[in-house]
């Protein structure tokens, strides 16, 4: 882990949908999750012959900014050539961030905290609620891939504070009580 880690964020890698033809009839999907330059890449499982892959993968990454943004990329995996590339899509934190800082507890199970709705600055295809669920904000995203001619990832995410670290609980992260 980084020495300048704010936090980890829980991403489900859950699925991808109408996913580009890259083999003879179908693809053997998987995605790289990365953020920023930073060395860490993580990986989903390969799904073979399915463009229309079930992953249900979690993945956690070190956040060391609010600010950088997280890209998935979609690959075919090849057996004999260098894996096609099946488009990107980039995750905007900041929504997500701003719900957290908010300090809220207790809510009901369910209880909507904020609505991100697709824009053109970002690769959601779809609403994107931050939703509280067993005690956390979570945001489920559907994003449209690009640079591709098709697909969409279906992702949540997740935010886990470091042991000691009280980032979000009624303080920013420059000590200020909010």
């Amino acid at each position: 882990m980084e020495k300048n880690t704010l936090g980890l964020l829980r991403i489900r890698v859950r699925r991808g949908h109408n996913l580009a033809v890259r083999d003879t009839l179908s693809s053997d999907p998987y995605v790289v999750v990365t953020m920023g330059n930073q060395m860490q890449k993580l990986k989903t499982r390969v799904v073979k012959n399915n463009c229309n892959p079930e992953w249900n993968d979690e993945l956690t990454l070190s956040v060391t900014s609010f600010d950088t943004p997280i890209t998935l990329t979609v690959y075919d995996k090849d057996t004999f050539t260098v894996d096609d590339k099946m488009g990107d899509a980039d995750i905007d934190l900041k929504p997500y961030i701003e719900c957290l800082k908010m300090g809220l507890k207790n809510l009901p199970e369910g209880c909507v905290v904020k609505r991100v709705q697709p824009t053109k600055q970002n690769c959601l295809s779809d609403e994107s609620p931050c939703v509280w669920h067993d005690g956390k904000i979570v945001q489920d995203m559907s994003l449209r891939l690009r640079n591709v001619e098709c697909g969409e990832v279906f992702v949540q995410i997740e935010w886990i504070n470091l042991p000691g670290s009280n980032l979000f609980a009624g303080t920013d992260q420059f000590g200020v009580t909010n």
